[in-house]
């Protein structure tokens, strides 16, 4: 699987989260920035991997597979944008760079900032409880 490809499911799953009217191939176009005949070639592509369908009002619906990727690479995006957040980089920044990031981080590499961002957060709930007492 590629980068654009998990662009595209990272996509939809976000424009589904956000409308309830269902996600066509025009509101991936305009969220990414893609021309219209691009998004379609990419949709087909999906389509025919097996990770999205298309039903009989256009809207794209992911399939198992595809939204099992798509909240794996949401997540990634989500707990990289942390990260760096807690490290201080502006939330913008943070955000693009996770972009970026959460297509190459090996599962590895990843599995240890996970790891590593529930410590931080245990510790500053100790911490926060401890000071009220």
């Amino acid at each position: 699987m590629g980068e654009s490809a998990e662009m595209y499911l990272e996509t939809i799953l976000v424009l589904q989260r956000k409308s309830d009217e269902g996600v066509h191939a025009i509101d991936v176009s305009r969220a990414m920035g893609f021309s219209k005949p691009s998004v379609s070639v990419a949709l087909k592509r999906l389509k025919n991997q097996g990770f999205i369908d298309i039903d009989g009002f256009d809207h794209i619906i992911l399939l198992p597979k595809g939204r099992e990727l798509a909240e794996e690479i949401y997540e990634r995006h989500e707990i990289l944008t942390d990260v760096f957040v807690e490290l201080g980089v502006p939330y913008e920044i943070a955000a693009e760079d996770a972009c970026r990031i959460e297509h190459v981080v090996s599962k590895e590499t990843f599995a240890a900032l996970k790891k590593r961002r529930e410590l931080i957060k245990k510790t500053r709930k100790r911490s926060s409880k401890a000071k009220k007492n």
